[in-house]
């Protein structure tokens, strides 16, 4: 029997093992998609305790909680820091099979040191080390990432950000570079015309430009493109239901847009329209900047109405969508390409149905200018667990190049998330490690292997968004 989550956790074989510590666990992290608040990182202040740190945001957690019986005051309410803290030690024991048995763990060893089981008998004294810890200079949010060996993270940002905290970040010369990642995902909100309108008019406040028509939007829009690009962005990301790509001509949008600012409701077949070309019209300019385009697709958020008028969203009520997508993607896809317009490209799925589909999409528009050009992304979300991982590995490997992926990301709200990169990697090279082990690799290839896992891990994801020129 094995001891639980030891040096050789999750490697079976002697060349897993040989290939996680020999030459992924020595790494550098590159998280290219992350939802880090960089003001928490520019103020770099002391964390009040594990609660605070562990739990504060975690929807991850806070499903498992309430699965588990522990009441909302637990967990969003009002009770006390050692008390909410105590309900997820005893939740812990009940996850066994779901990640975030691992991830606690993980997270124990690798960031506090702490070797315990967290169970309600251990409940209190990992509490009270781990908040002692949380004290000390080595356990602020930037000596954590320095600590994980983060290279380098992409945060996650709104258009009319003022991106001061980035700023502040880059002029205090911390070693880990952060940048903002463009997320223009409320231009495309327009089923709520007053909410629509706040935020055009906010917009119009930060692009110091009038917005009465489209054109004055893609030119506000422009405006604050080259200012995120002057940041050092190079990345964006959607979070999309589907993709849109319904035909239009620019005199419907126009007039659906001038429609839209008089506060008019517009029908089902005119949003489509119109998030079509504002979909068009971000890549357009991600192309024309050189960044790479990140698409989430297949999330159906904020399902419990109940719980999202009393807490809004992000706070555990998502799921997996079963939309059909496969068509307007590769139409979406195929204009830009027709046009010169395709941008290096990440494709995500949420739904697990859609692996192999996603897979053979990417793999449509690949023109031999770069390698990896358009990527099959990470498992994201709900498939980020051993199976889910495995399996979206697996259709990479059938369908593409594995060789040429850009690797794992945490995609998370907590600066305690990096050992899913470990989590990742160890899984990498256990099947990799397995497929020498049982002659699917040639072990006279072992070199290149080993090359292979340190490009997956680091490599190509320092070389496809270009962190090497930082």
């Amino acid at each position: 029997m094995k001891t639980f989550m030891d040096s050789n956790f999750l490697l079976h074989s002697d060349i897993a093992s040989k290939l996680y510590h020999g030459h992924a666990a020595t790494m550098p992290i590159i998280d290219y998609h992350c939802h880090l608040d960089p003001k928490m990182i520019a103020d770099n202040l002391p964390f009040a305790d594990m609660t605070a740190v562990w739990l504060g945001g975690d929807h991850y957690k806070w499903r498992a909680m309430r699965a588990n019986g522990v009441g909302e005051e637990y967990i969003t309410g009002g009770k006390a820091p050692w008390e909410k803290f105590s309900k997820w030690a005893e939740t812990v024991p009940y996850t066994m099979r779901n990640p975030l048995y691992h991830w606690t763990h993980l997270e124990l060893s690798r960031i506090f040191g702490i070797n315990k089981t967290l169970n309600p008998n251990t409940a209190y004294e990992i509490y009270e080390e781990g908040s002692a810890k949380l004290q000390e200079p080595d356990f602020r949010p930037r000596r954590i990432m320095e600590r994980m060996n983060v290279e380098a993270v992409c945060t996650t940002d709104d258009p009319t950000d003022s991106l001061e905290h980035h700023d502040a970040i880059r002029k205090s010369g911390f070693s880990v570079k952060v940048f903002p990642t463009w997320r223009p995902d409320r231009l495309l909100a327009v089923d709520n015309v007053a909410a629509f309108n706040a935020y055009i008019d906010k917009l119009e406040s930060v692009a110091n430009i009038g917005i009465s028509t489209y054109d004055l939007l893609i030119q506000a829009l422009w405006n604050r493109h080259d200012f995120f690009a002057s940041r050092g962005c190079r990345v964006s990301d959607h979070g999309l239901e589907t993709f849109y790509a319904e035909p239009y001509t620019d005199s419907e949008v126009r007039n659906i847009f001038r429609r839209l600012r008089s506060g008019e409701a517009i029908g089902a077949d005119d949003a489509l329209k119109f998030r079509s070309a504002m979909l068009y019209e971000g890549a357009k300019m991600d192309a024309m900047t050189g960044w790479v385009q990140q698409f989430h697709i297949g999330a159906i958020r904020n399902n419990n109405s109940r719980m999202f008028a009393k807490l809004g969203p992000d706070t555990g009520f998502d799921s997996i969508h079963d939309i059909s997508f496969a068509a307007p993607m590769n139409r979406f896809l195929s204009r830009l390409d027709e046009e010169g317009l395709l941008a290096k490209t990440i494709l995500y799925n949420l739904n697990p149905k859609d692996n192999e589909m996603m897979a053979t999409a990417a793999y449509n528009f690949n023109d031999g200018s770069v390698p990896g050009k358009i990527q099959y992304g990470a498992a994201w979300w709900f498939l980020d667990q051993l199976k889910g991982m495995t399996d979206q590995l697996d259709a990479l490997s059938s369908l593409g190049l594995l060789s040429r992926f850009v690797g794992m990301l945490t995609d998370s709200r907590s600066i305690l998330s990096y050992p899913r990169h470990e989590y990742f990697r160890r899984l990498l090279c256990n099947i990799l490690g397995n497929d020498v082990v049982n002659g699917e690799l040639p072990e006279s290839e072992l070199s290149f292997i080993e090359r292979m896992v340190e490009m997956i891990c680091y490599g190509n994801a320092k070389k496809y968004f270009g962190f090497e020129r930082s």
